[in-house]
């Protein structure tokens, strides 16, 4: 049976890849996925270095209901075929992998109360994808192997080592083939949208103006810290046994690291955090509110070129180190333009990209079955 990759459509809507920040507020997974569509930047830096995040633009895409907003139940145990996209069908083991991967992102599982509309959207953005994959096909989309080469080359680049790869592969329970499928699937249809709605995304500079004037406090950076970090996971489901194992060898790191043993060495040899390891640990500056509140207050405290002891979160134990504070101050109209015609960009194209996925759903054949 083929495998095709749940939860992707979110990200094919940005046609770009997704930032995880495992050590944020929106408490992402630590893991880089092999399977997700593009390899993501340093794992915990949830904004570019010095960039003050712009307003959210008008004209963004169809927004998800409200929580109170009326869910169609879902059975407790689903049929084997759950939808059918023009004869294609949507296997409920599909459905069951997107709610996990979600669950791997947030670190913790879906609560009842939310299954309902969350399995709603997973199948929603299912469909999504399978018409925008159908009509990549149609088009006859091509995806050479050079470039899908590239593609899985810089996704291993986001691993520590290739044997760190093979384990994520293995965790996942996928095959380097299934992954090859997955991504050049994804690449087809990223093609396809660039396409179709690339050319609609296009942004005047009294647009980009627009927003900085009438969003001025979105445009003050507040107080930020330069720091890196290495990370020893302890999985959810992890026992007392297991945590202390953990725990011992973040101790062990942290001696290494105050004996004087290089910091960036040492996180990319004993970091678990694939989105930073590589790059010795670095996240980057961020400020207090991107981080989950242990993270947050250690790395806050510290005074820059000093180590914090072992610092717990859910993601398991982690050893800070502090390079450098930044007041905070109000970023100019020409720094900010970039960062402002990027999301005004986004906002065109996850319009655009709806519009697009909706005609495929009129003119095509879709039946769901729950």
């Amino acid at each position: 049976m083929r495998r095709a990759f749940p939860f992707v459509l979110l990200v094919c809507l940005a046609a770009c890849s997704k930032t995880s920040t495992p050590a944020s507020e929106s408490k992402a997974s630590t893991s880089s996925s092999p399977t997700s569509a593009a390899p993501p930047p340093a794992t915990a830096a949830a904004e570019p270095k010095d960039a003050a995040p712009a307003a959210p633009p008008a004209g963004r895409g169809e927004d998800p209901p409200p929580a109170s907003a009326f869910v169609k139940p879902i059975p407790a145990e689903l049929p084997n075929v759950i939808a059918r996209i023009n004869g294609e069908t949507v296997n409920k083991s599909e459905l069951q992998e997107a709610l996990t991967v979600v669950e791997r992102q947030n670190g913790t599982t879906v609560p009842p109360t939310e299954r309902d509309r969350i399995l709603r959207a997973l199948l929603d953005e299912l469909i999504g994808f399978k018409l925008l994959l159908q009509e990549s096909q149609t088009r006859k989309v091509a995806v050479s192997d050079k470039e899908l080469d590239e593609r899985l080359a810089a996704i291993k680049q986001r691993f520590p080592s290739e044997d760190a790869f093979k384990t994520e592969l293995a965790n996942q329970k996928v095959t380097l083939d299934q992954v090859r499928n997955m991504q050049r699937q994804q690449m087809m249809v990223q093609k396809l949208l660039e396409a179709e709605v690339g050319t609609k995304a296009v942004v005047t500079a009294t647009e980009i103006e627009k927003v900085y004037k009438e969003n001025p406090t979105a445009f003050q950076l507040p107080d930020q810290v330069h720091a890196s970090h290495i990370l020893i996971t302890v999985p959810p489901d992890g026992d007392a046994a297991v945590k202390a194992e953990a725990l011992a060898k973040a101790t062990s790191v942290l001696k290494s690291a105050r004996g004087g043993k290089d910091f960036a060495a040492l996180a990319k040899e004993f970091s678990q955090d694939p989105g930073s390891a590589a790059q010795g640990g670095d996240l980057g500056f961020f400020a207090a509110g991107q981080m989950v509140p242990q993270f947050s207050d250690a790395a806050f405290k510290l005074k820059p070129g000093t180590i914090s002891d072992v610092v717990e979160t859910q993601f398991g134990y982690h050893i800070i180190k502090v390079i450098e504070k930044r007041p905070g101050r109000t970023v100019k109209l020409e720094e900010a333009r970039p960062q402002i015609e990027k999301q005004l960009q986004q906002s065109n194209r996850n319009r655009e990209t709806a519009a697009f996925v909706q005609a495929l759903r009129q003119k095509g054949k879709i039946e769901v079955f729950i």
